[in-house]
């Protein structure tokens, strides 16, 4: 089961690009190593952080393709596969394979605000469609348009192939009415890194992280922490990592954390447009932070 799978930390892997705004390979495979070395559960792979909306149908196949290559089953993979269309989400799932793939995770209609019937609607289709699990994805600050607990409760109640969700509300009165009325194998994950202590405190199953991916050893450490119940060692590494996660999305995500991920060694720090670098008086502040915790990470 898939659930099982995602209790503990996912990582919303970046896109590398190359300085002439190609995917990097050499990055992604450094990268995807890198993760799964430092500890994770499982990878993401085309979400948000992936700047999927700016890569065409053939790149987002040829990412995945070389994701389940490289990754070689060491860890679960999930995939991003949404969008405002519903059917046009459901005729890309219909044009992959899915060998390797472990789920999908797709996020709630942006732009067309639909209503509270409109997101149900939208995920019972996707669901009846999908070939493999499915991960509702709730993260209005982006959306503008929020999936409320009841919908997130009724589809998890009544469309058997929707298996958890990516909660990114940052509401938490929303995020505990989910945990108090969802069905037992519903997985509840985080998508929001610096809350992501407190909502396994509530009840989360894990998070899928940003900053996981820079700092993988850290942060699934943390993470295992806390789902043990020890907050004690949790609250420590958390404090660690929590101004450089400030940091990361201060000017944009992913702008923050590829950077992080160039300082690092791991793969060069381009955007595709309309994203830009973050500020040059942000990357000398973020050098100094990760320069420190990276020295102490070595130290330990």
């Amino acid at each position: 089961m898939i659930q099982n799978k995602m209790k503990g930390t996912g990582i919303a892997l970046v896109t590398p690009f190359t300085k002439t705004g190609e995917v990097d390979y050499k990055g992604l495979e450094k990268l995807i190593n890198y993760c799964i070395n430092g500890g994770v559960e499982y990878l993401v792979s085309l979400g948000t952080t992936g700047e999927s909306a700016t890569l065409t149908k053939e790149e987002k196949h040829a990412v995945i393709d070389f994701t389940i290559e490289k990754t070689s089953k060491r860890v679960p993979i999930i995939a991003g596969f949404g969008g405002n269309s519903t059917r046009e989400v459901i005729s890309d799932i219909q044009k992959f394979h899915f060998k390797g793939i472990d789920g999908i995770l797709t996020v709630s209609p942006y732009y067309n605000k639909p209503s509270q019937e409109g997101i149900f609607q939208h995920y019972k289709a996707i669901a009846e469609a999908a070939p493999v699990p499915v991960i509702l994805y709730n993260v209005p600050g982006r959306t503008s348009s929020n999936m409320k607990a009841e919908t997130t409760l009724r589809i998890a109640h009544e469309i058997e192939n929707v298996v958890g969700i990516k909660e990114a509300s940052g509401d938490f009165i929303q995020c505990m009415q989910i945990i108090k009325g969802r069905p037992k194998d519903f997985v509840v994950v985080s998508g929001d890194d610096n809350i992501t202590l407190g909502l396994i405190a509530y009840g989360f199953d894990g998070v899928i992280s940003v900053v996981g991916q820079a700092f993988p050893s850290n942060f699934s450490e943390m993470v295992r922490h806390c789902l043990k119940g020890d907050f004690e060692n949790a609250r420590n590494l958390h404090y660690e990592l929590n101004d450089i996660t400030d940091m990361l999305f201060a000017e944009g995500n992913p702008a923050g954390v590829k950077y992080a991920l160039e300082v690092l060694g791991v793969c060069e720090d381009h955007l595709r447009l309309p994203l830009v670098d973050i500020s040059e008086g942000l990357k000398k502040k973020m050098k100094e932070a990760i320069v420190k915790l990276d020295a102490k990470i070595m130290a330990h």
